[in-house]
């Protein structure tokens, strides 16, 4: 039985490999300016490409803090906090005091900047589009599901997960 157990445990070892390298290739794609300034194109906006990124997870994820954003956007606190400033210069957000801490400053998404994230989302959806195109729904639908779980299971307590060994981290 160890022999069969060694197998899976390699068969294992060597999918978690291939799942890190496709992950890697992911983000790669993900985090190139060339995508950005597709998506920024594609929705027929004006919005520099370092701001994109953080509008976008301001509207999906606010109300969220500077020192949040900062960390699931991998940037400097002191560069976020001047580029969500600019972000409310532009109106397409707004700063406000923390109901659970008033100490902190919350960035929340405005209707300007709303609008904006809703032609942002149109373009996205006409892009994936293209990109699935090729797909049967069921292998569609099964990624979509996966990736939810896989989201879950990895978006756990970041200090709990800083406890365990990283199997996937860069």
């Amino acid at each position: 039985m160890t022999s069969r157990k060694n197998v899976q445990n390699t068969h294992m070892s060597e999918k978690l490999r291939e799942l890190h390298g496709s992950l890697i290739e992911i983000v790669s794609v993900m985090n190139r300016p060339q995508r950005d300034e597709q998506m920024v194109r594609e929705a027929g906006i004006s919005l520099d490409r370092a701001l994109f990124p953080l509008l976008v997870t301001v509207e999906r994820l606010g109300p969220i803090g500077v020192v949040e954003l900062a960390d699931r956007a991998g940037r400097d606190y002191t560069t976020v906090s001047r580029q969500v400033a600019k972000l409310e210069s532009l109106d397409l957000i707004e700063r406000r005091g923390s109901a659970a801490d008033r100490r902190v400053r919350e960035a929340v998404i405005s209707a300007k900047g709303k609008a904006m994230t809703d032609r942002i989302d149109a373009a996205r959806e006409k892009i994936g589009r293209a990109i699935f195109e090729s797909w049967d729904e069921h292998d569609f639908n099964e990624l979509v599901r996966l990736m939810r779980k896989f989201a879950q299971d990895i978006g756990g307590d970041i200090d709990k997960d800083a406890e365990k060994p990283q199997e996937l981290g860069g």
